[in-house]
Formats: C-alpha cells, structure tokens, sequence
C-alpha cells in the first residue's frame, strides 16, 4: 500500500505512554503503531459493530455478539448458500450477515485469503504443519 504524506501529531501524554509501550511490547515503531491503531479505529468507526482481537501478526475483524471473525461469518454464508439459510439455521442475525457482507465488500482480499487458509486440504496442512496432528479426512 503507498503511504500518505507525513505529518506530525502530538498525543496527550497519557496516550504517548500508552503507544510506546505498545511500540516496545511490538518492536515497532511509534509511528507504526500510531498507524495500526488509527487503521483499526477507523474501521470500528466505519463499520459499527465490527472490532479487530487477536495477537499482531494475526489482528482479524470479527462480528461483536456473535462470537465469530467476519471471514468466519462470510464462509458460513458461503456453506449455507444464502443469508436467509444462515439466519434460520444458525443464531447469527441479519444485521451480522450485512455487517459481515459490508465489510468483506470493503476488504475483501483479507477476507478471501482467511477464508482460502481456512479451506486448506489436510495434505496442506499436513505439509506446512508437520507437528500438528490432523484428525482423518
């Protein structure tokens, strides 16, 4: 992704401490800190509903009151062949599954490679994780 123009910012001085402890837990910088947290704050604020968890080489976007990752959600609704068989199968609400849609609309290249690393063979798996124990498939 190109970058912007720089400019500089001055953070109170509570939220200094908090973004360079954040840059030593990460051993990243301040500034890329500063640009990963506005990144997912600007996604929260654009998608109200949608928050990131996860360690930081794997933030992932999930769906708040469903317990599931918005690839998560978008495989389902993949599986399920429609919104409406999901709603009616599952306990995910229409306002998820729109929300879960949306988002994917606006990311969907990260939305796409979870859901492909989730549909790996068990071959693959086996290959690329050798000390993992895969169940018969």
């Amino acid at each position: 992704m190109a970058k912007g123009r720089p400019f500089s910012v001055r953070l109170e001085e509570a939220t200094e401490r908090l973004v360079e402890a954040e840059a030593r837990r990460t051993r990243r910088s301040k500034s890329k800190v500063a640009e990963v947290l506005a990144e997912e704050a600007a996604r929260c604020r654009r998608f109200p509903g949608i928050a990131f968890r996860g360690d930081d080489a794997r933030r992932r976007a999930w769906v708040i009151g469903s317990g599931l990752d918005v690839w998560e959600l978008c495989q389902m609704l993949e599986d399920f062949g429609s919104a409406e068989a999901l709603v009616a199968e599952t306990p995910v609400t229409p306002h998820q599954v729109r929300l879960a849609v949306a988002y994917r609309t606006a990311y969907p290249e990260e939305i796409k490679e979870a859901i492909a690393e989730n549909r790996r063979s068990v071959s693959e798996g086996r290959e690329l994780y050798p000390w993992v124990e895969f169940a018969a498939g």
